[in-house]
């Protein structure tokens, strides 16, 4: 009879400190904050209106704020205008960490 090796115990998890997943939710706020500011833009600038010829008719008018939010979406993911880096900035110097959770 052989002997199947046995591995090594998994090593404990590392947890990170606390201020590691306050920054990253107050990141992902500012992202969410940009992304919606972006697709207020992109609507107010007629982006997604439907065309006179060709166009998709009722069904693209619907769900053209659907698009707009999933590319604005996008677009702060990406890096946007750098607004979501300004609020994350002024928000971690004014401490809003310390008092999130």
């Amino acid at each position: 009879m052989t002997l199947i090796p046995t591995l090594p115990p998994p090593r404990p998890a590392v947890d990170l400190p606390t201020f590691v997943h306050k920054d990253t939710k107050l990141r992902e706020a500012a992202v969410a904050l940009e992304a919606s500011f972006l697709a207020e833009m992109l609507k107010s600038t007629g982006f997604g209106e439907g065309t006179t010829s060709f166009g998709g008719g009722i069904g693209e008018e619907q769900f053209a704020s659907f698009l707009a939010d999933a590319q604005a979406k996008e677009l702060a993911k990406a890096g946007g205008i750098g607004l979501a880096e300004a609020i994350f900035e002024a928000l971690k110097i004014q401490g809003v960490n310390d008092v999130a959770d």
